[in-house]
């Protein structure tokens, strides 16, 4: 499925993901790392962190300053992982304001941890989830507000969470990075294990971007080993951002999740730079998210071919910056149920 053929096409990006796509494209050309460029679009039906801009959180990265003053949360992995609340500001919107030029931001104001288990932060919101899943070169920051981005950007109406694991945020740290989200698999199945069994909370949303995606299908991968079937009902859409992936261990994982698999969007793009270069590191193994479609969906999972989507040079970040692929995402959700 093309989005030029799905979608109406834009005229123009945003003013904002412009500018920060040309201050950011220096310092990811290297490894085109998965910078945010979180495009502000027009607003129609509000997101629900718009109106209570509340972010849940879960990460395995160990507490700077007990998490609660900036950075909140750094580069090493913990003994154990937080769950608690950051606060967010929204941009300001008003007719005068920075926002309404399109260069506008969202705001980390704060992080509150506290005790107990996901299922605790999420019994009372109810509704649905969506939780995002971040990719190489991220700090505990950063991927709160890409996870903010993303929410505001496909109006989700439910709670918002971010899964954060150890990034080093090092353009020449990949390695310790793709280690690290391995490493918190555990920690990402605990999470999706309680969203999943808390009650008055409908269906789970995952959105997974660039090296998240191995994350989030190992996890998967162990919450069906763990509850089978019964699960499928339970998990919403599960959106592949510009998977980091090769094509023969996402095919094993896909077989292995079973009904979950159905569940499964990949948003590809041949032109996306980063993972041309992730690619070549991993032995020359193509990567999910720069396959060809044909080749993609032979594994039976659905397929936005985003190759044309893209106005950047590294086309790693179009689920954040390009409204056309945002609305793919909003898509996947909304008939999910189906």
């Amino acid at each position: 499925m093309n989005v030029r053929h799905l979608l109406q096409n834009e005229t123009s990006a945003s003013r904002r993901a412009f500018l920060r796509g040309i201050a950011s494209s220096a310092s990811v050309l290297a490894l085109g790392g998965c910078a945010s460029l979180g495009a502000t679009g027009a607003r129609y039906d509000a997101a629900s962190l718009s109106a209570e801009p509340t972010l849940l959180v879960a990460t395995t990265r160990k507490p700077v300053n007990g998490g609660r003053t900036k950075p909140w949360f750094g580069t090493e992995r913990a003994t154990r992982m937080t769950v608690g609340r950051a606060k967010l500001v929204p941009p300001d919107e008003s007719r005068f304001s920075l926002a309404a030029a399109g260069i506008g931001d969202w705001r980390l104001d704060g992080v509150e941890p506290v005790s107990g288990e996901v299922s605790d932060l999420l019994a009372s919101g109810g509704g649905d989830v969506l939780i995002y899943v971040h990719g190489f070169k991220q700090t505990f920051e950063t991927a709160a507000l890409d996870a903010a981005h993303l929410a505001d950007g496909i109006k989700f109406r439910g709670q918002t969470m971010v899964f954060s694991w150890p990034s080093k945020a090092g353009l020449f740290d990949y390695a310790y990075d793709r280690e690290s989200a391995m490493w918190s698999r555990d920690g990402f199945e605990r999470v999706l294990q309680s969203a999943v069994t808390a009650p008055g909370v409908g269906r789970v949303h995952i959105v997974a971007h660039s090296m998240g995606t191995m994350l989030t299908l190992e996890s998967l991968r162990q919450l069906y080993a763990r509850n089978g079937d019964s699960v499928t009902d339970k998990i919403g859409a599960v959106v592949f951002a510009s998977p980091d992936i090769d094509m023969d261990v996402f095919s094993s994982a896909v077989v292995r999740i079973g009904l979950l698999g159905r569940k499964i969007t990949v948003v590809a793009a041949t032109n996306d730079r980063a993972l041309a270069l992730s690619g070549r590191l991993a032995g020359g193994m193509t990567r999910v998210g720069a396959a060809e479609k044909a080749a993609i969906e032979q594994l039976g999972v659905r397929v936005i071919d985003a190759s044309e989507a893209g106005w950047g040079i590294i086309n790693h970040d179009l689920f954040l910056s390009n409204a056309e692929v945002r609305r793919v995402i909003r898509r996947s959700i909304d008939t999910s149920a189906a």
